[in-house]
């Protein structure tokens, strides 16, 4: 019987997915992507060769695996052909073995036009967007007049519906000579795409489901974090879509009672990119130690990310609306020259403490970590490989975490590569 397991992040994303996705992959035969678009990035390091990737799904770079992009994604198709040349280039091919939903929207050059117009316009309260047009693109799907894959398939239907959003766009088109806003150039270079693009589209909820009936193991991924959620994130310092076992429900077509098993990626601290509420954020040279030693620059976007102390309010809310059974803790190496680590174990609202998130938006600038210390390791975790070699004050705060998660440990991660991972 196979078994379906989805990945998820539980922080602000970045948590090291792409990794974790990957080293699932090696037991899956199929590997979904669910939301999100090329606004996130997942860096995989396999055999001395270094894997970005922002719309094909991890297990792309494993030999036989199948990968499908589901009606959840938003789909940036210049994009996705120079991910596709990227890694042809490292001699994967992806034909046969990447498929695409019909109703999967689109991302347009406009998009993104609108994207950085938007921005600009709303000055100091910028939501601090990747300026990929992700946000717009949803807006388009949600206004129920998205471009989608099929489109690709009717020609003059596609011409039609983009000289729509001409009109209906004029505020960003008039007087612009931006190529972005030159709908014949747009659709040229769809048609020039679409040969390579139209033999990949499916129903991947059928495909889903066959794969189900053969008895196939089925790996979900996604994009960004749970705190990045539209509804359940820290609106409106979010990212377009559901980034929760929610969205890969609707994100691929398929019933809840398909999923066998939850794992969340947790960064063994916390890291956000952007704008937003970040209780822990460190600003002084130990959040600096953090960024260095852990390589916290955006795959995508290659910005700094910001770093804080380990957020267990936040992951509360993140393992519960998930339910979350296994956890995957990534960079504990990160930790290891550091005398004294911190974890936020509860927040203080103006006198109120509190060990849940706040959903108001006001009250998330408010709040004040109440941290419980633990004594530093100071020794190398790196590349270790069994648990009992942890050292006994590193060990003491994993256990710490699961038990404040009530989640079981499923993998540690010590390193980049992949075999510097413990695994239980």
């Amino acid at each position: 019987m196979g078994k379906t397991v989805i990945v998820v992040g539980c922080q602000w994303g970045d948590e090291g997915k792409g990794k974790v996705v990957d080293l699932l992959a090696d037991k899956a035969d199929v590997v979904a992507r669910f939301q999100g678009g090329a606004n996130a990035g997942h860096t995989i390091l396999a055999e001395g060769k270094k894997f970005i990737l922002h719309l094909i799904p991890s297990g792309i770079i494993h030999d036989g695996k199948v990968c499908y992009i589901g009606n959840g994604v938003v789909l940036d198709p210049f994009a996705l052909i120079e991910e596709i040349e990227a890694l042809k280039m490292q001699s994967i091919s992806v034909v046969g073995r990447l498929f695409i939903s019909a109703a999967t929207n689109l991302v347009m050059p406009y998009h993104k036009l609108i994207d950085c117009t938007d921005e600009k316009r709303r000055g100091g309260d910028g939501i601090g967007t990747t300026l990929r047009g992700i946000g717009p693109a949803y807006r388009d799907k949600v206004d129920r007049c998205g471009i989608r894959m099929s489109d690709l398939l009717e020609p003059e239907r596609l011409r039609r519906r983009l000289e729509i959003h001409k009109k209906v766009k004029c505020d960003y088109f008039s007087g612009s000579k931006d190529d972005r806003a030159d709908i014949e150039k747009i659709f040229d270079d769809l048609m020039t795409l679409a040969p390579v693009l139209t033999p990949m589209i499916t129903d991947v909820s059928l495909a889903l489901e066959k794969h189900r009936k053969e008895g196939r193991n089925i790996l979900l991924e996604g994009a960004q974090g749970a705190m990045l959620d539209i509804d359940l994130g820290t609106y409106p310092y979010t990212t377009s879509s559901n980034t929760t076992v929610g969205g890969a429900l609707t994100g691929l077509g398929i019933g809840p009672k398909a999923i066998d098993e939850v794992v969340g990626v947790v960064k063994a601290y916390t890291t956000r990119v952007g704008s937003g509420p970040f209780p822990t954020e460190l600003v002084d040279d130990t959040g600096l130690q953090l960024r260095e030693k852990g390589g916290e620059y955006g795959t995508t976007t290659g910005r700094p990310r910001r770093t804080g102390w380990l957020d267990l309010v936040a992951l509360r809310h993140a393992c519960r609306i998930n339910e979350v059974a296994k956890l995957a803790i990534t960079k504990l190496d990160v930790l290891d020259r550091l005398d004294s680590i911190k974890v936020a174990v509860a927040y203080d609202l103006k006198g109120t403490i509190m060990k849940e998130m706040p959903l108001d938006p006001d009250a998330l600038w408010h709040l004040k970590p109440v941290y419980r210390d633990f004594v530093g390791w100071k020794s190398s975790t790196e590349g270790i490989t069994d648990f009992d070699k942890l050292p006994l004050q590193a060990k003491e705060y994993l256990k710490f975490i699961s038990h404040e998660l009530n989640a079981a440990l499923g993998l540690v991660s010590t390193g980049a590569s992949r075999d510097e991972t413990i695994q239980f």
